[in-house]
């Protein structure tokens, strides 16, 4: 069960934002991350909680922040509530996307799990974003790309690290993410500071000839 913490910046100017202290970890079912959310001054900021099943498509989400909180799971597309904390502003959402994105690592490694690259492959992907810091939902699409991957032999034994390019089909940015297994070793605006156990692996190969 790898465990540890990101630090997380400004992508543009690297301002820091905090630190994302987490655990995840494959099940029977699919994969779970959790994290606590802290400020530049160590202040708690929130928390992420995300399950997605064995296809990675988002079973259960639940998101805090700025006073903020929001619950979504796969449902006609993606379904969620966001509402303030004392539950008396709630708005529910749907969209026709495939899963959820936002700024924590988790979603990297969930659209990762989600798409399940080959080398060289591209695919396009529907998400609804939940921007910081009052979690308001956007509907983006991205292009993800497996550009690479690398093989590393460690203390612990071989680590293989994928390099993704991830384009904003709207605005044409681009951007890498370095993963191996579940956990993210850069991305913009995120830094891997410390990992307590190795990472497990990104996919469980009986998927594969499920996948459409």
């Amino acid at each position: 069960m790898p465990r540890g913490r990101y630090s997380l910046h400004d992508p543009y100017d690297d301002t820091p934002l905090g630190e994302e202290h987490f655990q995840c970890a494959p099940g029977p079912s699919g994969w779970r991350y959790t994290s606590r959310l802290t400020s530049p001054s160590g202040t708690p900021a929130g928390s992420v909680d995300l399950t997605v099943d064995h296809l990675g498509r988002p079973v259960r989400l639940e998101l805090h922040a700025g006073g903020w909180q929001v619950k979504g799971t796969t449902m006609d597309g993606v379904t969620w509530v966001r509402t303030d904390e004392a539950g008396a502003q709630a708005r529910e959402g749907n969209a026709p996307a495939t899963a959820f994105t936002g700024a924590s690592p988790a979603f990297l490694v969930a659209t990762a799990r989600l798409l399940s690259l080959t080398q060289g492959e591209t695919r396009r992907v529907r998400l609804v974003a939940f921007s910081h810091p009052v979690l308001a939902p956007r509907t983006l699409d991205q292009s993800w790309t497996l550009a690479g991957t690398e093989r590393h032999e460690t203390d612990s034994g071989p680590l293989e690290v994928r390099t993704y390019r991830i384009a904003d089909l709207e605005t044409g940015e681009q951007t890498e993410a370095h993963l191996a297994g579940d956990v993210v070793l850069a991305a913009p605006g995120i830094e891997l500071e410390e990992l307590e156990s190795p990472p497990s692996p990104l996919d469980d190969p009986s998927i594969h000839d499920t996948r459409a």
